[in-house]
């Protein structure tokens, strides 16, 4: 059998091209590994339990995204998590032994808690304090051995380790340790310089059209001290060079062209909305495919049923583990 894997996300807005390396990755690793991607809905209210979000809409657009970029639901299984209810139940008996002190030390709770409460959110929640003991049993519930994540999300997956080994210490063998799955994720800046982002209105949108793109590329920050296309450019200080690296193959003679003033930025930007809407378009493609009536409807209840059938395989371990 493959060793498993578990990743998700929160469906708390339109999914931009800063998401895209990230599905890609999942994607490439459906083949080596049994994969279930969880739409994790309840983690949307732990900062958002406010915001009366449209949270089947946003699951939907969700579940397109993934398809339309190459999230197979023959190989992989999609799904709400709030339809897994094991989930819930894994997380409230991890919560009976787990130290209120190991999830104040997760580096994220910190600096969420004073962010967002900045922004007037009140996030003095057991939801928020505990989320990580939540991701910690989406995890597990699967048995996962890997979980695909970035850098700012070890802190995450050494928690949800230590939770693993203390059930197994207290109760019997059950979980595995999973392991960190770190994948290149470029980091990429929104229109305007400042990290991309919905509520920014700067991103460039998954579904973005031909228009869109050209629109949004148009709005890129560049050099601020090149006045005349023939300028030499500096590309270190322009967005528009950081979406070249990602997007554009022969990224070195942009850039050699642009120090040595033979490429305007009206050009240049016209050339990267060309790169990027040739990325882009495959996925409308699909997009079109999956969005006919009841196909991602069938994907995420088939992948619920999937994922039931795991999730209830471990709870039977874990309910005879702890003799209950």
């Amino acid at each position: 059998m493959r060793n498993r894997i578990f990743s998700g996300m929160r469906p708390t807005g339109s999914l931009h091209i800063g998401h895209l390396s990230v599905l890609q990755n999942w994607a490439a690793l459906q083949d080596e590994y049994e994969c279930y991607f969880g739409i994790v809905d309840w983690h949307a209210l732990t900062t958002g339990y406010e915001d009366k979000l449209d949270l089947k809409a946003l699951i939907r657009e969700m579940a397109l995204d993934w398809l339309s970029v190459g999230i197979d639901p023959e190989k992989s299984a999609v799904f709400i998590q709030s339809q897994v209810k094991e989930h819930a139940e894994l997380h409230l008996l991890f919560s009976m032994f787990t130290p209120i002190s190991w999830l104040e030390r997760v580096p994220t709770y910190k600096d969420q808690l004073q962010q967002l409460g900045n922004e007037g959110k009140d996030l003095h929640t057991y939801g928020f304090l505990g989320y990580p003991l939540l991701q910690a049993a989406d995890i597990l519930v699967y048995k996962a051995k890997a979980v695909p994540v970035g850098e700012d999300q070890i802190p995450h997956i050494e928690l949800c380790r230590e939770v693993g080994r203390r059930f197994n210490y207290l109760y019997g063998n059950v979980f595995p340790e999973p392991q960190a799955l770190i994948g290149k994720v470029p980091l990429l800046p929104g229109v305007d310089g400042r990290k991309m982002s919905k509520s920014y209105n700067n991103a460039i949108s998954l579904t973005a059209s031909t228009e869109e793109i050209n629109i949004r590329v148009k709005q890129m920050i560049t050099d601020p001290e090149r006045l005349r296309k023939d300028d030499p450019g500096h590309p270190e200080v322009c967005v528009v060079s950081k979406f070249h690296h990602i997007y554009t193959p022969d990224v070195k003679r942009v850039e050699e062209e642009c120090c040595a003033g033979k490429i305007g930025c009206v050009a240049c930007k016209k050339y990267l909305a060309e790169n990027i809407d040739k990325v882009l378009a495959p996925y409308r493609e699909r997009r079109l495919f999956w969005d006919e009536d009841g196909k991602v409807e069938k994907v995420l209840q088939e992948g619920a049923e999937k994922a039931r059938i795991t999730a209830a395989a471990t709870m039977a371990e874990v309910r005879s583990a702890l003799g209950i």
